[in-house]
């Protein structure tokens, strides 16, 4: 099949854009608003951009809450949804007015950064406190403005949860992670395998 998406008439029932690139890591965000309200909400469209420096990214379909607060105080948190905090993590995604805890909705706990102030999910293996770099209004192809702004940030602390070291290593396998697909659809990173990069040829470049 094929289909252009100007007028997005692919003839399924869902639209399969997110099914396709797929799967993405959710990017659990958690911010502070100025009045002192907490708010932690999960983000599909979310990775990492850059390691030197340390850079994340992710992209808010409308102006929203955490947009708003990053925006205002400049910080935010990104906390690691592992299998076990799939339940939470769900709930916190629920539509709420301003100014609503979704670390209580979702029976968590906030911890406040040691180096940015933005909570964080005090259960998570694993979190990142950011400072924001950019915030983008994302375009289309005719230059006009959408509806999506990505908000870029860079790591200046990392949280690791001990239990989920292994050998010197993050161990991924121990953390199980779980990944945004389309639809409704999440997976969990099982099972996890190692791949060496091809050595190039004698006198060939380094990739």
């Amino acid at each position: 099949m094929f289909y252009e998406t100007a007028d997005n008439r692919h003839g399924l029932a869902h639209d399969p854009f997110k099914a396709i690139v797929a799967p993405r890591p959710i990017g659990w965000i958690g911010t502070k608003g100025r009045d002192g309200s907490l708010n932690l909400s999960p983000y599909s469209f979310f990775n990492a951009v850059s390691d030197r420096p340390k850079i994340v990214m992710f992209s808010s379909s409308g102006r929203k809450d955490t947009l708003r607060n990053a925006t205002e105080t400049g910080v935010f948190s990104v906390n690691y949804v592992s299998a076990d905090l799939v339940a939470a993590m769900n709930a916190s995604s629920i539509a709420v007015p301003y100014g609503t805890d979704e670390f209580a909705l979702a029976g968590l706990t906030p911890v406040m950064g040691r180096l940015v102030d933005a909570p964080f999910v005090g259960e998570a293996y694993a979190v990142l406190e950011c400072r924001v770099t950019e915030i983008h209004t994302l375009k289309t192809v005719d230059g006009t403005d959408s509806d999506s702004h990505a908000v870029f940030g860079q790591v200046v602390a990392i949280h690791i949860d001990e239990r989920v070291i292994r050998d010197g290593r993050f161990d991924v396998a121990l953390a199980r992670p779980v990944t945004r697909l389309g639809y409704m659809d999440y997976a969990e990173v099982q099972p996890v395998f190692e791949l060496q990069r091809p050595k190039p040829p004698i006198g060939g470049d380094q990739p």
